[in-house]
Parts: structure tokens; C-alpha cells; sequence
């Protein structure tokens, strides 16, 4: 019996539907990627624009168009938001209002497809946890997903997803050292993902915080480069910029950091909790402390209300600070939440056109950073089969040549033009070093 997983959206998504393929994997069912061997496939969903639910369900009437006799399980925050929607779509045998790798395999294993293909009656379907409650691998990665929390307490007035998540749950922090060792064994880079891990720690018995965890997981984990999900601004406090600066090769100095708008009047629109000026002032000192830095943004146009006073007021700022890259979305009205009901429309048009403007600033500043990096030396780690590396400040790069071990962190002089580079692999993979060797 073999299954195919679709993923839409983020890192938190993405390490949830691994934890689904162990679960089935543990019950005996084998993972494919290949659509026409797969007999199950598992969606899971994404909602945070209007265009991330459209996906799904698109990808959903394709594959059985393409191929009828697969059966689907859908989960994820889309299915939480709207299951009946999913329920009713040809071919779905289960949906689960959620993320729970274990509901997940309860659906698969309870369709009639899979009942009658395995030949277990349906009240022997162990409903326990199989694989655990760890992690062990990321399928098909170089890099490893480790999530430290789940949801979100802050009420975006823009973000359906807390609506999918609920409130921020943190992972206890010597259950997030063991998966970190486990999944040290098979990934020489970690990234620490889930909805809002600037809150991490918050919700704990003993309270912690992101960066208490991130200093115990260098402490405990010395043997991989770990690297932040999207964190904010404002929760990058002293000793997280401390390590960003002094962990050297341990730890990528790379954020992203969620801007939406550089407007003070759109932010509080938004329900934001920082101001330009707060988000401008951390940025700057990051920035002046980590000289390799890979700083990325999202940005949302065309929210309710939003002017051109305010557009200018946005591009100024991410002209002024040194993105390398930025995710910008036309404002999406999600259902549910307070900025669907808001007066002053932005017509689509203009918000795309605004869109399209950041876009190819970010493009642009992205470039010229490139540019600068030419000739200096970088630490990747190789990325799949398709002759590409990841660099410490998110860069990717063309790697070109063979590995003679496995591939581990490399270290490698950029060569090449900014809008091409690559690095010649080197022999043999790098050791993880404590200590700053820019």
C-alpha cells in the first residue's frame, strides 16, 4: 500500500506531514512520490490566503482526475477552517479538522480502500501513537524541521491561521533536545519552525523562551548547524542577537522577520504589536552586529484602508534596511477574522501593482547583496539531488563538482556573478565549529 503526501505552506506544515508519513509508515504502509503508484494520498492544507485554499482543493480534483482510483485524506489548517467543503469533494475518505499525525492514520486506515487492501478488520486500527512523538527524519532533506511549539496567541487582524491552530503550545525543552539528537543522525542543519516560536516557552510550567532553548540546544546539539524560522523583530532579544553573533558555523545567521507594512496607521490597522520605528531600530542593530546576514520579510499590500501615503512609507523603509529577499502577498480577506469586515477596499489591481513593486525592489536588493558576497567564503550544505547549496545567510548557490564523503556543511569561495553564483565542492564536508570564523 502506498502513499503519496501533498504539502501546502509552511515549515510548521511541512514537519507536521512528516510526522504523518512515520505514523503510516509504522502501521506498514510505504510512501511514494510518484502520483501513479499511490493508492492513499494525504493533503495537507494550508489557509493563509484565499489562494493557498484554492491550491488544495485544485490539486485535489486534478489528482483524481488524473488518477480516479486514489483515494484522499485531507488535513491541515484549511480542513480545520472549512471541512465540509473537503468532505464533499469526490474522492476525500477522511478529513481531519487538524494537524494530528495520529487522526491522520486513523482516517487512512479506516477508508474502505485501504481496509480492504490491508485486510485489517477495522477495530484492530490502533489509534496510539505508533512512531512516538518524535520526529525521526525529514524524507527526501538535506535540512531537518524541528518544531518547538504549535499556535498562536496574537490576534493579527489579517491571520486565519491562529484561527486553525489555537493557542500557543510549547514543546517541553528536553523533549525538543531529544528530536534534535535524533535528527542530528541523518541532517547537518536544523531549522526551528512552528507558528510563532517568539512566544516559545511562554505557556511552560517552568517559562522559557526561544532564546533560553536556542543556547541549550548549542549547549546539547553541537554537532549541526541550527537555523531560526520567522521570528519577530521585536522578540529578537539581546541573547538571541548574542549567539546569532558569537555561535559561528553552529547556528546560520539568517532571519526572517514579518514586517506587512511600514506604515504605523496599516500596522495598528492590523492589529501589528510593533511600530516602524521599533521594527527599524532592531533591524539596524542586527544588522550593524552580523555582517553576513540573510534578512528576509513579509509584506502584505493592499490591506483595507492603505494608501499611497502608506505604500511610500513601506517602500521607504525596505529600501533603507538590507533585505536579501522578501515575501510579498496582495491582502487575501479570510473568513473569520476582523480585517474581512473592514471599510476602504484596495482594489486588486492596485494592490498587485504594489506587489509587483516590492517584489522586484526585494529582487533587486537581494542582487546587489549577492553581488557583494562574490568572492568571499561561505558554509552551505548541499540540497537534494539537483546540484544546488544552501548558504549560512540563505543563499542558493550552484554547487558544482563531486563529493567524495557525505555531505555535511561545506565550506566554499562564492564565485561567479551575483545573479549566478556557485561554489566548487570541496573534498570533504566541514566540522560544525562553536566560535565565529567570518
Amino acid at each position: 500500500m502506498r502513499v503519496l503526501y501533498r504539502t501546502f505552506g509552511c515549515k510548521a506544515n511541512q514537519y507536521d506531514t512528516e510526522r504523518m508519513r512515520e505514523e503510516l509508515e509504522a502501521r506498514g504502509l510505504r510512501t511514494t512520490e510518484l502520483p501513479g503508484e499511490a493508492r492513499l494520498c494525504v493533503v495537507n492544507t494550508c489557509t493563509v490566503t484565499n489562494q493557498a485554499d484554492a491550491d488544495a482543493r485544485r490539486f485535489i480534483r486534478r489528482l483524481r482526475r488524473e488518477q480516479p482510483d486514489v483515494a484522499v485524506v485531507v488535513a491541515g489548517c484549511s480542513s480545520a477552517l472549512k471541512p465540509e467543503a473537503y468532505r464533499e469533494m469526490e474522492g476525500v475518505v477522511g478529513v481531519v479538522e487538524g494537524h494530528d499525525p495520529v487522526e491522520v492514520a486513523h482516517a487512512a486506515l479506516s477508508s474502505s480502500l485501504v481496509q480492504l487492501e490491508l485486510r485489517w478488520p477495522l477495530d484492530q486500527i490502533d489509534t496510539e501513537p505508533v512512531a512516538g512523538e518524535l520526529l525521526r527524519r525529514r524524507a527526501g532533506g538535506t535540512r531537518g524541521w524541528l518544531k518547538i511549539q504549535d499556535g498562536c496567541d496574537r490576534k493579527c487582524s489579517f491571520c486565519a491561521t491562529r484561527l486553525a491552530r489555537g493557542a500557543s503550545r510549547s514543546r517541553e525543552p528536553e523533549e525538543v533536545v531529544r528530536e534534535a539528537r535524533i535528527l542530528a543522525r541523518t541532517h547537518p542543519e536544523l531549522v526551528l519552525t512552528g507558528i510563532h516560536i517568539g512566544h516559545y516557552g511562554r505557556d511552560l510550567e517552568t517559562p522559557s523562551s526561544l532564546s533560553g532553548l536556542l543556547a541549550l540546544l548549542l549547549e546539547r546539539v553541537p554537532e549541526v548547524r541550527f537555523r531560526l524560522g520567522s521570528v519577530e523583530a521585536t522578540e529578537v532579544d539581546d541573547l538571541l542577537l548574542d549567539l546569532l553573533e558569537t555561535a559561528g558555523d553552529a547556528l546560520a545567521p539568517h532571519l526572517h522577520m514579518p514586517l506587512q507594512s511600514g506604515s504605523d496607521r496599516i500596522l495598528k490597522a492590523m492589529r501589528r504589536w510593533h511600530t516602524r520605528a521599533m521594527y527599524l531600530d532592531r533591524a539596524r542593530e542586527i544588522a550593524h552586529r552580523l555582517p553576513v546576514l540573510g534578512l528576509g520579510a513579509d509584506i502584505i499590500t493592499g490591506f483595507p484602508g492603505e494608501g499611497e501615503e502608506d505604500h511610500v512609507l513601506t517602500r521607504s523603509l525596505v529600501e533603507e534596511l538590507p533585505f536579501t529577499y522578501l515575501h510579498v502577498f496582495p491582502f487575501s480577506p479570510r473568513d473569520g477574522t476582523a480585517a474581512s469586515e473592514l471599510p476602504d477596499p484596495v482594489p486588486q489591481r492596485v494592490a498587485g501593482e504594489r506587489s509587483r513593486e516590492l517584489r522586484e525592489l526585494g529582487v533587486e536588493k537581494g542582487r546587489r547583496y549577492r553581488e557583494a558576497r562574490v568572492g568571499e567564503t561561505a558554509r552551505g550544505i548541499l540540497e537534494g539531488e539537483g546540484g544546488w547549496a544552501l548558504t549560512e545567510d540563505y543563499l542558493r548557490v550552484r554547487a558544482k563538482g563531486e563529493l567524495g564523503t557525505d555531505a555535511g556543511l561545506l565550506a566554499a569561495r562564492l564565485q561567479g556573478s551575483g545573479e549566478h553564483l556557485y561554489i566548487e565542492l570541496p573534498q570533504k564536508p566541514m566540522s560544525i565549529s562553536g566560535s565565529s570564523s567570518r
